[in-house]
């Protein structure tokens, strides 16, 4: 056979013309492989031909001197030569006359090889998702999940635990020419490691996306979370700062959905994954989700970009509970529409996560999911009141005992420091026709992001009401300050409650946030007691990394994959990325039976995997 298609989707196709239904005209040639330096893998004017036993040395030397070339060498293998194509003459061109003479087998680029590329960025050597060499990871904490202990189980790994990355990377880094939209929080696009690698939106959007939280053109990130999941995509490679991305170079459209506390609605996010597919993405990634009922516009939202043929790549969801198993489905991982690929989190010794979920049915793949580093939006602080001393109170009662008090009381076997009507809580209820108010100063002067974290105890009837607010002008925030928190008809007692809120609006020197009880002259109730209240602060800069565990963080390293594919096989529809996907990623024993492949996904098999693109059929010239 004088031509020549290797069985693999690497290979740069040679006297074969590949048909693309619906997908535009015929072409002899495929676009030249680039390695990751941007130069063709192989000599520019050389090829290697095989004649066929019958051709002599003599017929050999007059076949390559009629073709105006020179031969360089007979190589150790029978009929094979080595050739420098002479002056004028292309690649391609040389490769088509050589596959038309008869006395020729077989021709062929002379390939350029290398050692596995690894980027010089400083912090490589963390990133053991890329290359697993058993190392400790350094300054690892969850989140997600909320507790803030540190994920020490296997890590160390285990050495050779990885997405097997290296090798892809000697033949792609450039992904730029997909867009991949990272839905989330936002992304800071001044960053080191990013910036450069931005969706570029002209004049309409010169901030690179849009944020569907305050519904303007600014996309920055004021929670960390999608900036950490553009770093896994596409953080910048090989620039000598931080870390790299699965793709070095990159298209990162940031389309915010998520507000300061990673709370959004169905509404901003099928208005993100529409702003996606309208301008050009052709991979998302969400690393979001909730239990509870089916969300049908959402799903639908997924379904529109299918018909753009869109890869929409999810996480699992942190619970550590089985998708499919009707009474805890996740969405949207648990949608069934072919374009959606959701994904599990593996530890470092490829177990999955401890905080994982799975499902045979609903997650398809496990990816890398603790302790891993990549970018972040800036530095994180927090401030804490021990509930002691400082508070400020007023109270206007028709009763006696009322207002904001300290105290200890063992509730839920916490100690609670400060109390509503001290004296009698909780054996006793709270006053009628009262308004109690407590609050303290803080100085949050030069942050760009303040969350109240409050936790408490709270019952009181329907028509009184338990509020927080903050004034960033100090004094009482009831007087003219904002309201953050308002609750009536309430009964949690002995039970605790959680809330995180955005005060960012008290951002200044004398920001005060207090509590208030108002009551009318009917029923009452316990009260309240609050037992934790700190304030969590966001500095945002161009510098900042961090390491996160998550099927947040096992998504984007899946997406990343999804982005190479297509850049890399630019006919590739969702339905072949997403089967290079999971057919080419390895059985691991961890992810038999809980996911729908039982594989952990692997770049370069994926890369390589040797299914043509859907709909391509070959015939020989």
């Amino acid at each position: 056979m004088k031509t020549m298609l290797r069985s693999i989707a690497l290979a740069t196709l040679v006297g074969v013309v590949l048909t693309l239904p619906n997908r535009g005209s015929a072409f002899q040639f495929a676009q030249p492989m680039m390695s990751s330096s941007g130069a063709a893998p192989y000599v520019k004017d050389e090829v290697l031909v095989k004649f066929k036993p019958a051709a002599t040395a003599q017929d050999r030397t007059a076949t390559a001197m009629a073709q105006g070339h020179t031969m360089l060498a007979n190589l150790n293998l029978p009929g094979w030569v080595h050739v420098k194509i002479g002056v004028g003459r292309t690649l391609e061109e040389t490769l088509a006359a050589y596959s038309k003479d008869l006395s020729v087998e077989y021709v062929q680029p002379n390939y350029i090889y290398h050692a596995a590329v690894a980027p010089n960025d400083p912090q490589y050597g963390q990133l053991w998702a890329f290359k697993n060499t058993g190392q400790t990871i350094s300054n690892a904490f969850t989140q997600p999940p909320s507790s803030p202990l540190t994920y020490t189980t296997d890590n160390p790994g285990t050495t050779g635990d990885d997405i097997n990355i290296e090798k892809a990377w000697d033949h792609i880094t450039d992904c730029s020419s997909i867009v991949v939209a990272v839905i989330d929080s936002g992304v800071n696009y001044n960053h080191e490691d990013l910036a450069s690698n931005m969706w570029n939106g002209s004049v309409t959007y010169p901030l690179h996306g849009y944020n569907y939280v305050n519904n303007n053109n600014d996309p920055m990130d004021h929670n960390g979370h999608g900036t950490h999941v553009a770093g896994i995509i596409g953080a910048m490679g090989n620039n000598a700062k931080g870390t790299t991305g699965i793709c070095w170079k990159a298209s990162i459209m940031a389309v915010r959905v998520l507000d300061a506390t990673s709370s959004g609605t169905t509404a901003n996010i099928i208005q993100g994954i529409n702003f996606a597919v309208t301008n050009g993405a052709k991979v998302i990634n969400m690393s979001l989700g909730g239990s509870g009922a089916f969300d049908t516009a959402f799903s639908n939202s997924i379904a529109t970009a299918q018909s753009a043929d869109v890869v929409v790549v999810v996480s699992a969801g942190n619970d550590g509970a089985n998708n499919d198993s009707g009474t805890t489905p996740t969405y949207p991982c648990n949608f069934t529409q072919p374009n959606l690929l959701c994904v599990a989190a593996l530890d470092q010794s490829y177990q999955l996560a401890t905080f994982s979920n799975y499902g045979s049915t609903s997650v398809d793949v496990g990816a890398s999911g603790t302790n891993i580093l990549s970018t972040y939006a800036g530095t994180k602080a927090v401030v804490t009141d021990a509930l002691t001393s400082g508070w400020i109170g007023s109270s206007t009662t028709s009763g006696t005992g009322g207002g904001w008090a300290y105290g200890t009381l063992l509730l839920g076997g916490v100690s609670t420091p400060f109390i509503l009507d001290s004296a009698n809580y909780p054996s006793g209820n709270y006053n009628n026709s009262t308004d109690d108010r407590a609050y303290k100063v803080f100085n949050l002067a030069g942050v760009s992001v303040a969350l109240l974290e409050a936790r408490a105890a709270i019952n009181v009837v329907n028509g009184d009401h338990f509020r927080i607010g903050y004034s960033s002008l100090g004094g009482d925030p009831f007087a003219g300050g904002t309201t953050v928190s308002d609750s009536t008809g309430v009964a949690t007692y002995p039970n605790l409650v959680s809330a995180t809120m955005d005060i960012s609006g008290c951002i200044s020197a004398n920001c005060s946030i207090g509590s208030q009880l108002q009551t009318d002259a009917s029923l009452t109730d316990l009260g309240v007691a609050i037992t934790g209240f700190n304030i969590k602060t966001l500095n945002l800069n161009t510098t900042s990394y961090n390491t996160i565990n998550g099927t947040s963080m096992a998504s984007p390293e899946v997406a990343g994959l999804a982005t190479m594919l297509r850049a890399y096989n630019q006919q590739y529809t969702y339905a072949d990325a997403i089967n290079a996907i999971k057919m080419g990623g390895r059985a691991t024993a961890s992810l038999a039976g809980k996911t729908t492949t039982g594989n952990a996904v692997d770049v370069m098999s994926s890369l390589a995997y040797i299914n043509p693109p859907t709909g391509l059929t070959a015939t020989v010239q």
